[in-house]
């Protein structure tokens, strides 16, 4: 048995109402979960507040797990769309707490690192584009999963989420080359 099929089994026990499975499942995806929300999110408390909120979704709804993808691919997506969540939560409560004022200009390379400014101007494109194309472009293009992967976790053709993958890929390039000249 490899830790991918315990991992599977402890889900599909979990979600049979099982607590103690559902412990175990918890603490062996944690790891993972924050790894998932740390390369979105480019600030360790950050990437650490959407990984347990993640985990509350997982405790919360794995009830509807129903097995339809592996779990992996449905904690995947779950933790995408959470740590995007955050992200945007973080950002209106900058907006609140600044009263008013304007968020800073993008990230100084000079004084941050080339990958969390990356990732701040990509969390910026994704949240600028209709929700179905950010998630399909994050499920591809920044956690790796493969178009089956997404059609199945979707439940849409192949073709369509390829087509939106297009699409994202071209709004975000758009976005993050736009100098505002």
């Amino acid at each position: 048995m490899t830790l991918a099929d315990g991992i599977d089994d402890l889900a599909g026990a979990a979600a049979r109402g099982d607590r103690e499975a559902l412990h175990a499942l918890l603490a062996a995806i944690r790891p993972e979960v924050l790894r998932l929300c740390g390369r979105l999110l480019p600030h360790r408390e950050d990437a650490e507040e959407a990984c347990q909120d993640a985990l509350l979704a997982v405790a919360r709804g794995i009830h509807r797990f129903e097995g339809r993808s592996s779990f992996r691919t449905w904690l995947h997506r779950l933790a995408a769309n959470r740590a995007r969540s955050t992200y945007r939560a973080l950002r209106r409560r900058w907006l609140v707490e600044a009263g008013g004022v304007p968020l800073p200009d993008p990230p100084d390379p000079r004084r941050t690192s080339v990958v969390a400014g990356t990732r701040l101007d990509l969390l910026e494109a994704l949240d600028a584009i209709r929700p179905e194309l950010a998630e399909a472009l994050t499920l591809r293009d920044v956690l790796g999963l493969s178009y089956r992967e997404i059609a199945d976790l979707l439940d849409l053709p192949e073709g369509t989420v390829k087509s939106r993958i297009h699409e994202a890929r071209r709004q975000v390039r758009h976005r993050l080359t736009d100098t505002g000249d």
